[in-house]
Formats: C-alpha cells, sequence, structure tokens
C-alpha cells in the first residue's frame, strides 16, 4: 500500500481471469504481481470492516520501509501502543518513541505517514486538547474519531 487506498477496480471478475488494474497510479498504473492481489483483497475487506465498525485493528502486513528514521520509530510506536478509541498527544507520543520535547517532529511525522488509517495518525492530538491537524483534513479526522467512540456524533 501507498499513501492512500485501493479499490476493487472493473474487470477481474469471475468470467474475466484477468486481474484489474492497481488504481492510484494514473499512467503508472499497473496489474499486481501474482499474490498481490490476494493482499489487496485482504486491505479492501479489513478497510471496509473497520469503516462499518466491526474491526478495531488491521492486521495487514506493513512495509515498514516506506518511512526511515525517526519517522518510522514513531509510526511503528503508534501503531503499537495507540488502540482502537484511544488517543495520545503528539508530545506524549514523542516520549513514548524515546525523544521527549519532539513534539513538532512528531507532527512531522504523522504528516508522512504513508498508511494512513491503517497507522492510525488520526488518533494523535494536541496535548492541550486540541484536534491537531491531518493529511486528509481536519473533518476527516474528527469522523475517524467519532467513527471510533473518541468524540461524540454530532446531532445534526
Amino acid at each position: 500500500m501507498g499513501g492512500g487506498f485501493f479499490a476493487p477496480a472493473a474487470g477481474g471478475g469471475a468470467a474475466d481471469s484477468t486481474p484489474p488494474l492497481v488504481p492510484g497510479g494514473g499512467a503508472h498504473a499497473r496489474r499486481p504481481a501474482p499474490g498481490e492481489e490476494v493482499l489487496l483483497a485482504e486491505a479492501i475487506r479489513q478497510l471496509s470492516a473497520y469503516f462499518d465498525g466491526s474491526l478495531r485493528r488491521f492486521e495487514l502486513p506493513l512495509d515498514w520501509r516506506l518511512s526511515s528514521g525517526f519517522n518510522r520509530q514513531v509510526l511503528q510506536e503508534l501503531d503499537r501502543s495507540v488502540p482502537y478509541g484511544a488517543v495520545v498527544g503528539y508530545g506524549e507520543l514523542a516520549a513514548r518513541a524515546g525523544q521527549p520535547g519532539a513534539a513538532q517532529a512528531v507532527g512531522n511525522a504523522m504528516g508522512s505517514n504513508p498508511l494512513p488509517v491503517v497507522v492510525p495518525c488520526h488518533r494523535v492530538v494536541e496535548n492541550d486538547g486540541g484536534i491537531g491537524g491531518f493529511g486528509g483534513g481536519v473533518e476527516t479526522k474528527r469522523r475517524l474519531l467519532e467513527l471510533e467512540g473518541v468524540l461524540p456524533q454530532p446531532l445534526f
């Protein structure tokens, strides 16, 4: 998985043995290698289950090589220690990752997260109670936190 999500494409059905193209690449779209389509199908299944409220922890093989250094360390700590329905402050996550005082660097790491939602950067909030930023927009972050029961659902 890259910086976006995969969705089923047209084609590749039972009557058509050709696998669908992997979207998101425009002219760079390609057919998945043998076995990759299984991983994509599982990622789609788990994302669907997450969004319908029946999945609380993703069990996908993640390619941590998509990030490096402090960013990787912070993202792995986030994935390991902040469960569904919980939040952590930028400063607290910095301390958990062994770098107290590196809250701004944690914000940068969240902004470079190549696997948003799966590696739940939406669960990182400001230490003073603010919601903080999100690459998909603050409203998307708010909706994800509502889905997980961290924020109340709006009445209207």
